[in-house]
């Protein structure tokens, strides 16, 4: 285990705070306002160490950025604004029942899933309302 730095606890903190996963780019901007020298070659160095100790999971979006979120205990899924961008962690209990029934071809074993609903988040929803 690498050392506990300021810096990376800056980004533990700021992925800790976050809604969703956040983009290294959203991290700096937000670990900014804890450590003002902060800079973007850091901030990725620190997500490789993070997410190779498995503090930190990376959450891959077809067609989008890697983004990072601190590893929960639990399953779950995620919700893409499709106007901001914004990518929202979602802890409801997963609506994917995988067992030995699931359709895969013969011989394949399902190990893990992801899910990603696409839609409106209630911000720009009222935006475009108003």
């Amino acid at each position: 285990m690498k050392r506990h730095t300021s810096q990376r606890q800056a980004i533990l903190d700021v992925l800790q705070e976050a809604s969703g996963p956040l983009t290294p780019q959203e991290v700096l901007e937000h670990a900014r306002t804890k450590k003002r020298s902060l800079g973007l070659a850091t901030v990725y160095r620190n997500l490789n160490t993070l997410s190779e100790e498995g503090a930190i999971n990376a959450v891959c979006l077809p067609g989008d950025r890697t983004r990072y979120e601190v590893r929960e205990p639990d399953h779950h899924h995620h919700f893409y604004c499709n106007q901001c961008g914004h990518v929202y962690t979602l802890m409801t209990p997963c609506p994917v029942r995988l067992s030995k029934d699931v359709n895969v071809p013969n011989g394949f074993q399902v190990t893990r899933h992801e899910l990603t609903f696409y839609g409106t988040c209630a911000t720009c929803k009222s935006e475009t309302s108003s």
